[in-house]
Parts: C-alpha cells; structure tokens; sequence
C-alpha cells in the first residue's frame, strides 16, 4: 500500500504545477509531510534506544565543570571566564524522565532530520519555480541546513553556557539556598536556549523570498536598521540571561545576519529588476 502511494505521489509531482488541481498539490503536499515525519522518527528512536549517552555527552555536558565553552571563554580573557556551574538535577514527578527521555529524543530528531526536512520542502516549492528562479535558488538545502546548525551550534555552545552558568550561580536573596533544578526545568532551558537560535539564524533566508515577492526591498531594510538593533537587543535579552556580556556575543551574529540579509535583498532586487527590463 506503502509503495502504491509513493508511486501515486511521484506521478503527480512530475505533472506539471498547472495542470494539479488543489487535491493533487494538497496530495503531493501530504506525502513530503510524511516523509518527512518519518525521518523525525526514525532519528529520535536511536537517540532514545541510546539514552543515557545521549544525556551524559550532549544534555548534561553544559553544566558540567569541564564543558569546553567554559575553557574557551576563561582561554580567552578573565572577563569572558565563567563560574562553574553549580547545579543539582532532580527528579520531581514518577515519570518525569521518562517523558523527558521521549522530548529529547524527539528533539533530536528534529534537529538531526532538518537537512531532510529541508529537502523537502525544495522538492515541494522547486516544480513551481520558472528556470531562471530554480537558478538563483541553487542551494537551498545546503545553505538552510548550515544556517540552522551554525544557530544550534551556537545556542549550544555559546548562550547555554553563559545562561546555566549565571542562573545557577544567581543568589542574591540568600547564599544558603542551595542550586537545584527538576531535569524538566533544565532540559526545557536548554531547548529554549538552542532551539530558536536555529530558527532565528534563517533570516537571510526569510529575507531571500521576502525580496523575491516583493514584500520587502534592501532600503526598506536599511531605514529600518536602527529599529531592527532595538529587536535584536530585545531578542538577545529575552534568549539570555540579564548579563551585558552574554547579551552582546548574542546580539553580534544577529547583528551580521541583518546586514547580510541586506545585501542579500539588495542583490536580489537588482536581480529581478533586471528580468523586469530584459
């Protein structure tokens, strides 16, 4: 049955984009869902039948002493040197680990099936692109899957440490509270901290087809400049704990992913202005 679908999906989406009705688009458009569903799956099952290396080596490693960040920073000056975590998991509800054993697994998953997922996605969009469009659309898979991983990457090694280090070391109330978290409330941080930066650094990306419709132009982004720097602080501060240190190294690759955006944009419209005229 499996096969019969898949071949019934392939045919319609060698039809051509004008001659699918809605169904067929909606069809075509279910069979790249679950493909892609599938891929989550079947990543998360080995990182769940491999549980506890996966939270020794990966969900565990920013609050440990030795995590490379925290050697980096101190290697790099006092004032970038970050306190040891001093932070006790526990475990507060009966099947508290094992639901957030199945989160992590299928957070996993997702990051790891996103290269795929974006494969996707070209499969679906590229049919309804003209020839010069699937041109300067070359690419997309790579450079979406190496934006998202460079923002993983980043959240990871770079705001996760900064946050767990400040948070847990936070005690302005009182020093006789000791530091302890449920293993809910830190892997739900950890997801906050490393998940969105993915998504975030998708901008250029955004801004890409943004500019290819004609929703937005590069002086639209450059008169707006001052008021995307207030955003990006505002979104810096919200990702991170209140520490003008952790903020900045935050809010600088947002920064250089707003001028890149702009000359992209600026590119693509000279682009398309020069289809207009020909």
């Amino acid at each position: 049955m499996a096969i019969f679908g898949k071949n019934k999906s392939n045919k319609k989406e060698e039809q051509s984009p004008d001659e699918m009705s809605f169904l067929d688009h909606l069809e075509v458009l279910r069979w790249h869902l679950m493909r892609s569903v599938i891929s989550v799956i079947v990543f998360a099952i080995a990182f769940f039948s491999l549980g506890k290396q996966v939270f020794e080596n990966i969900i565990f490693a920013p609050k440990n002493n030795d995590f490379l960040s925290y050697r980096v920073f101190c290697w790099i000056s006092e004032a970038t040197c970050l306190k040891d975590p001093n932070l006790t998991l526990i475990r507060r509800d009966l099947g508290e680990e094992f639901f957030i054993h199945i989160k992590v697994s299928i957070f996993l998953g997702v990051a790891m099936a996103m290269p795929y997922i974006f494969w996707e996605i070209w499969r679906f969009i590229k049919p309804g692109l003209y020839d010069n469009e699937k041109k300067h659309a070359r690419g997309f898979v790579f450079i979406c899957s190496s934006l998202f991983i460079l923002g993983l990457l980043f959240g990871y090694f770079v705001i996760s440490p900064f946050a767990i280090s400040f948070l847990s070391n936070y005690s302005v109330v009182t020093d006789e509270v000791s530091a302890t978290a449920t293993l809910a409330s830190y892997v739900n941080n950890l997801t906050m901290f490393t998940f969105p930066a993915g998504i975030l650094f998708q901008l250029p990306i955004v801004v890409y087809f943004l500019t290819k419709i004609g929703l937005i132009t590069p002086d639209f982004l450059k008169s707006y400049r001052r008021h995307a720097y207030v955003v990006l602080l505002v979104l810096s501060a919200i990702i991170t704990p209140p520490d003008i240190i952790s903020q900045v190294l935050i809010c600088i690759p947002l920064y250089a992913l707003y001028e890149v955006s702009i000359f992209i944009s600026k590119r693509v419209y000279k682009q398309t202005e020069a289809e207009l005229t020909a």
